[in-house]
């Protein structure tokens, strides 16, 4: 017999709580905290069908939307309606009556699951389509070899930049903690976009994205272009990290391509600032933002519009887009799935935020698949490139093999 859930929980209890509510419900669900945010936020709809919709973001109810790499034949995304929606601060100690009144009575009669428990319920989910599960895409080699590609590519005036990626399976641990595994991620990285979610029968996802690629609140429209790479190293890396050509370079061309989408629909009227370093996990970015007001330039469909400009981006997959977006399907060897694809919360308390999504990782009952690219440019060294997808897979990884908070 159950026993009621007690009152006074611990914020690890919190999001074991939630994971319980969407897990238990058999329906879609999306778990997220914004960077620079103290709040956990969630969306649950009941129905085990998922919900594809046309990507018109001002006219869509709200939800949260899932977006994979490549497009689909029928051009839509996945969308997980608000039928149900929370949002709680992420506090020391959290009340059970802090949760809205959907959420109590599920709970009602509910007690805690163990961490054990809970990761016998997710394997009780269907998992299906978990991404790519071929050898090569986790090959050293390959990888070296589609870096050396892509550097002749680029020598060759093919291309000024492409992208690459990779997987790295790892077992999940017998002891895997689910809710400590989200919370040590919100812990370790509060300038990144947290987000775990499910589809019945499309997959399971847990990340850590650094990379805004549109937001919209009230009339302001934002994006970023984030680029280069170098570890985080010593007491003050902000102050003494220093950047190579190749790697400015490499920004720069991200930034000229949010300018050319701008100058596609003869906007000009706005803000940039940057480039400035900025850290994400273990690692180091050069950062440029973009502000426009909506409503003084007369867009007030900015978002949905650079959108589709913007994705997918030459951060994630090359420039100019066509051709290397090619050289990746001919050459890279596996399916992307929701990898480098866009996700977020959309026309939520009047604010659309979706993310690039990065620092990623597919889940299923018994492993976990990381995803990891680099931009390369005439000056890649395959080693290197190498070295930083390493890095980029470790700030998910080593959590899902040892969280801790």
């Amino acid at each position: 017999m159950n026993t009621e859930v007690s009152t006074n929980h611990t914020q690890t209890e919190l999001i074991q709580l939630l994971l319980q509510l969407g897990l238990g419900s058999g329906g879609s669900f999306a778990i997220w905290r914004k960077p620079k945010c103290n709040t956990v936020e969630m969306v649950l709809d009941d129905s085990t069908i998922p919900s594809k919709v046309t990507i018109n973001l001002e006219e869509l109810d709200p939800g949260f939307i899932i977006h994979p790499f490549a497009d689909q034949e029928d051009k839509k995304a996945y969308f997980i309606k608000a039928n149900n929606y929370l949002k709680i601060k992420l506090d020391d100690s959290f009340e059970k009556d802090e949760l809205p009144e959907w959420a109590k009575i599920r709970l009602e009669n509910e007690r805690l699951l163990s961490p054990q428990e809970l990761k016998s319920l997710f394997a009780q989910q269907p998992h299906t389509i978990q991404g790519s599960g071929k050898d090569e895409s986790q090959n050293k080699k390959h990888f070296m070899q589609l870096v050396e590609m892509g550097v002749q590519a680029v020598l060759d005036g093919k291309m000024e930049k492409v992208v690459p990626a990779r997987t790295k399976h790892i077992e999940i641990p017998e002891d895997f903690n689910l809710s400590l595994t989200l919370l040590s991620l919100m812990k370790t990285y509060p300038f990144a976009f947290i987000n775990f979610f499910h589809i019945p029968q499309v997959g399971t996802w847990i990340g850590a994205s650094p990379e805004v690629l549109i937001e919209t609140k009230g009339d302001i429209f934002y994006t970023m272009s984030l680029a280069g790479t170098q570890p985080a190293e010593g007491d003050n890396p902000l102050k003494t990290a220093a950047w190579t050509q190749k790697e400015i370079e490499e920004q720069a061309l991200v930034s000229r391509y949010i300018v050319s989408c701008l100058k596609k629909i003869r906007l000009r009227e706005y803000e940039e600032h940057g480039p400035k370093t900025v850290v994400a996990g273990n690692l180091l970015h050069l950062r440029s933002d973009f502000r426009i007001d909506m409503q003084a330039t007369g867009f007030p469909q900015l978002g949905s519009i650079m959108l589709d400009l913007l994705h997918p981006t030459s951060a994630v997959c090359g420039m100019p887009r066509k051709e290397s977006h090619e050289f990746l399907q001919a050459y890279e060897g596996f399916d992307r799935s929701f990898y480098a694809g866009f996700i977020g919360p959309v026309n939520i308390q009047d604010q659309t935020s979706i993310y690039v999504n990065l620092r990623t990782a597919s889940l299923s009952e018994k492993q976990a698949i990381l995803y990891a690219g680099a931009g390369v440019t005439e000056d890649s060294d395959p080693e290197k490139e190498w070295e930083e997808t390493e890095l980029k897979c470790q700030i998910i990884g080593k959590f899902i093999q040892n969280p801790k908070v």
